[in-house]
This record gives C-alpha cells, structure tokens and sequence, in this order.
C-alpha cells in the first residue's frame, strides 16, 4: 500500500480564492520564555486543500456536524484532464462511462493546474461544465479537483476570461442539489493511478460549510 499525499502545505499568505480572507498565522507563544510554541491560526474554511459541505451554498443542507467521518472516505476514479487548457470547460464527453461514475465514490478531475499553485496563473484553471457536474451528481458521485473551484475563478486579467463562461455557481449548485461534496485545491491528482482511495476527513464543525482537510490517496 502506497500512501500519496495531495495537500498544498498551510503556510502564511498561501494563496485563497479572491477576495476571502487572507491566511495568518501568528506565533502567540514561544519556549523561550514561555515553556512552550503555539500559533493562532486565521483560516477561512475553504482555504487551501478542503472539502466542501452541501450547506455552503444551500440553505438547511447538511454540514459537517451532520455527517459521519466515513462520508470523507471515498473510491476515486481518477479522469485524465491534462489536455485541458487554461479556462476549458470540462464536458461529458469528458467523463468516464456512467456505471463507471456510479460505482465511484468520486471522481478527482486531473488537470495538472496544481502546478500554478502560488501564481496567478492558478485562477485560470479548467472548470466543469453544468451539465458535467450534474453527471456526477445524479449518479451519487462527489468530484476533487486541482483548482481553486469546480465553477470558473475570476482570472487575474480580465481579458483571459472568455465569452460564455458561466456566471455563478452552477458546478456547485448541480452537487449541492443532491447533496454531494466538493474537493478543492487537492495536487498531484496527475501521479495517482486510474482507481484509488481517497482519504480527506474535515473536522466536525458545528453547522460547518467547509473545512481544510490533510488529502491523501491510498493505492
């Protein structure tokens, strides 16, 4: 059994979606002189590698106090989005065959953007379609994605934006109607195989809409 780990490390100032807030951490105690280190640490709850909660973006869908923690342990089917550019929409015709998407647990969508992270490159990330998302969804089948969000992020520069992009949320709406989660910001989706297992708990915060999670693959 390999372990493979698919989180971008907490650091100060780490980059997070526009315009939410800025991650901090402050060391409030030192051993020197008081016995011990410690850290207050501001990180918004979708910051950095983190699971989505149905209820962040649908009012009285379940949070993560309402959810057991093998709801985080997912069969992950792996989709190949490497041929995608900045900003491409990932469609059906993109997916894998539907039995295969309903026996999956998740499908992680490898992009290879991870590789922006720390760039405003990063913004520009593939996304997926409506209708793709909504694939998934009717099949019971949460997505991960290498990318800030599943929906388009606000570029850097305007002008890399494209006519028809969609506005709004509608990746999310789609897997938030049938209660299914999101992973975002996860890396190195590329190096794991076709079918792995996809470990990403949340701590259980109470009406939790998201929570940084420490991402990993068994395979």
């Amino acid at each position: 059994m390999t372990l493979s780990d698919l989180t971008h490390p907490v650091a100060d100032g780490m980059p997070v979606y526009p315009d939410t807030t800025p991650v901090e951490i402050e060391r409030t105690l030192s051993i020197d002189p008081d016995g011990a280190n410690a850290s207050v640490l501001t990180l918004q709850t979708h910051a950095g590698t983190h699971v989505d909660a149905p209820c962040h973006m649908r009012e009285g869908a379940p949070s993560l106090s309402d959810l057991p923690a093998d709801e985080f342990r997912f069969d992950a089917v792996r989709v190949d989005c490497t041929d995608h550019d900045a900003r491409d929409p990932v469609t059906v015709s993109d997916l894998p065959d539907a039995a295969v998407v309903a026996d999956a647990d998740l499908l992680a969508f490898a992009t290879d953007w991870d590789v922006h992270w720390g760039t405003d490159r990063y913004r520009d990330h593939p996304y997926l379609s409506a209708d793709a998302a909504a694939f998934c969804a009717e099949r019971d089948c949460a997505i991960g994605v290498d990318g800030f969000s599943p929906d388009p992020t606000p570029s850097a520069d305007p002008d890399r934006e494209r006519d028809g992009e969609p506005e709004g949320y509608p990746a999310h709406d789609a897997m938030f109607a049938a209660d299914e989660y999101i992973v975002e910001n996860l890396r190195a989706l590329a190096d794991c195989p076709d079918a792995f297992v996809l470990h990403a708990y949340p701590l259980p915060i109470d009406a939790g809409d998201g929570c940084p999670v420490r991402a990993v693959a068994e395979h």
